[in-house]
């Protein structure tokens, strides 16, 4: 029987506040069992490039990043966001470790390649090194992941933290029984996007199909419901979309085959 492990999958926004960051990290130190951690960063990352006259491009949600964006994103999201977390948990008791893909060659990535869109230095997930991760999550050591891989050429790609979050639960599928959760600001998906409390329950490919053509999943739901049901068919045992408060708690939508 395969141990457990959560992959818990956070939005930029609520790390990058100190009340909800903080609230988020208690809820995920007292989360039992074996556990990953995955962020994102966005707003950090806008917000300083700003600050260094640098204008941040977006299509379809997606940061175009060029060289001097990626040099920001890199600052940010592997050392900002990531080390305020790091030591966020050291300070819960949980002993964690800050990871981008290069750090021990966890997650290597091809360069997107240029069709409608040139996204510039952003990757698309080659392949993750389960058993190393879970060499670190099985020593009692948690891992914290940044939105950054590598293209093992000597460049940082900037890469989707959905992404990550779906693709590490892929591989770390093979060794563990595993649960991705993905939090963000309301309390699953909505049938009512001005009604916070109008939570679908259980969503299946057929019932998202039904609602995607209705328009009540629209925009960047999308791209997330779609891993996750690439990630159940990857063998991961269930998918959450909850808020960061709801964590460990048995309430937001269940994505089923």
């Amino acid at each position: 029987m395969q141990e457990k492990l959560t992959i818990i999958k956070v939005g930029g926004k609520i790390v990058e506040e100190a009340d909800t960051l903080n609230q988020l990290l208690d809820d995920f130190s007292v989360l039992t069992g074996y556990k990953l951690l995955v962020h994102g960063g966005g707003r950090s990352a806008t917000h300083m490039a700003s600050r260094l006259g640098i204008e941040s491009t977006m299509v379809n949600g997606r940061r175009v990043t060029d060289a001097e964006t990626l040099k920001v994103v890199t600052m940010v999201y592997g050392g900002l966001v990531n080390k305020n977390i790091v030591a966020g948990l050291q300070a819960k008791g949980v002993n964690a470790i800050g990871l981008t893909g290069a750090d021990m060659d966890v997650i290597r990535s091809v360069k997107r390649p240029v069709k409608d869109i040139d996204y510039g230095f952003v990757g698309d997930v080659e392949r993750v090194d389960a058993e190393a991760l879970a060499t670190l999550i099985r020593r009692g050591v948690i891992p914290v992941m940044a939105p950054l891989t590598h293209d093992g050429k000597g460049h940082i790609l900037n890469t989707n933290a959905d992404t990550i979050a779906g693709e590490t639960a892929k591989a770390l599928a093979q060794i563990f029984d595993v649960t991705l959760v993905y939090c963000f600001e309301k309390k699953g998906v909505l049938s009512d996007e001005n009604d916070d409390d109008s939570v679908i329950p259980v969503l299946t490919p057929n019932l998202f199909r039904e609602y995607v053509g209705k328009g009540i999943i629209k925009e960047g739901m999308i791209p997330k419901l779609e891993n996750a049901f690439s990630a159940l068919e990857a063998g991961v045992g269930q998918v959450i979309i909850t808020s960061a408060s709801a964590i460990g708690k048995d309430i937001g939508t269940v994505i089923k085959k």
